[in-house]
Order: structure tokens, then C-alpha cells, then sequence
């Protein structure tokens, strides 16, 4: 597991998600119910990275001491090259939700099944593919079509 974690601002959803794909225990502001977004992330959760797109958030955040990092980029690919150049890895962990932030466990077979009837999945997942699943969202995960496709986006961000 990957020790250092963030908090992402609300222009930066994309990028929270591919961080809890790489195993970083990732909060995205987008998640909360708040009303005054710089407050929240000035004041909350100050044990984590801030990442911001906001060049005024990310003084105030420096000024009162915290570690920010300002991304410059809205590209979302560019963003995650923004983060490697300080050391961040980029992989596929699947060991946190990627919707929730909360880390997954291997389920039982009847949780899978449950979700599979749910959502009118092919009981062959079982079978196919290794699982994973989010208690809090009742969510599974597997090495299907979507995690082709995710290996491809990652080769490309290394050439």
C-alpha cells in the first residue's frame, strides 16, 4: 500500500480516481456536501496532500504550512505526468474503490452474486475473473474490457 495521501479539489476528479486505482488513499472534495470549498480544504484533513488547480487555494495552503502541489494542467494525462515528475506511481493496484476512496476485499460468493443479480451481470464473472469488491458501495471489480483499456491509457503515459 502506498503510504502518502491526497486530497484533491473539485477540478480534479478524474485525477482522484486514477490515484485510488494506484493504491493512494485519495479524498476528492467533490465527495462532501460542503458550501465553501477553499475553507474545507484549508481547514480539514491537513495530514494530506492538497492537489489544486486553484493558484490562490495552493499560496494560502503553502502559507499556512500545508503541502500542496499546484497542477497546471486540465488534461487529466498530463496532470498524472505532473505528479510522476515528484515521484508518484501510476498502476493498477485495485486495492481502493475508485468511487468511494475505501479500500476493497475479495468478496464472499454470495456478496458477488448478490451485486451480479443486482445488476444483471453475467454469473460467468465468478468463473472468468478475479474479483473485488467495495462494502461501502457494494461495488465489484474485475479484469474485464475496462481493464484493457486502462493498462493501454497507462503504456501510453510512459511514452
Amino acid at each position: 500500500m502506498v503510504e502518502i495521501k491526497f486530497i484533491c479539489d473539485r477540478m480534479l476528479g478524474k485525477l482522484a480516481v486514477w490515484l485510488r486505482i494506484s493504491g493512494y488513499d485519495t479524498l476528492y472534495v467533490g465527495d462532501f456536501k460542503i458550501e465553501d470549498e477553499d475553507e474545507f480544504l484549508l481547514r480539514n484533513h491537513t495530514d494530506r496532500v492538497l492537489l489544486t488547480k486553484d493558484r490562490t487555494l495552493f499560496l494560502k495552503s503553502r502559507k499556512a504550512g500545508r503541502r500542496a502541489f499546484l497542477i497546471n494542467s486540465n488534461d487529466v494525462a498530463d496532470q498524472m505526468r505532473e505528479l510522476k515528475d515528484i515521484g508518484v506511481r501510476f498502476q493498477i493496484v485495485m486495492d481502493r474503490c475508485s468511487v468511494c476512496n475505501e479500500l476493497l476485499r475479495k468478496p464472499s460468493i454470495e456478496e458477488a452474486l448478490a451485486v451480479i443479480r443486482e445488476q444483471k451481470l453475467g454469473e460467468d464473472l465468478l468463473e472468468k475473473y478475479e474479483l473485488w469488491y467495495c462494502e461501502k458501495c457494494k461495488k465489484l471489480y474485475w479484469m474485464g474490457s475496462h481493464w484493457v483499456n486502462m493498462v493501454r491509457f497507462l503504456k501510453k503515459l510512459e511514452d
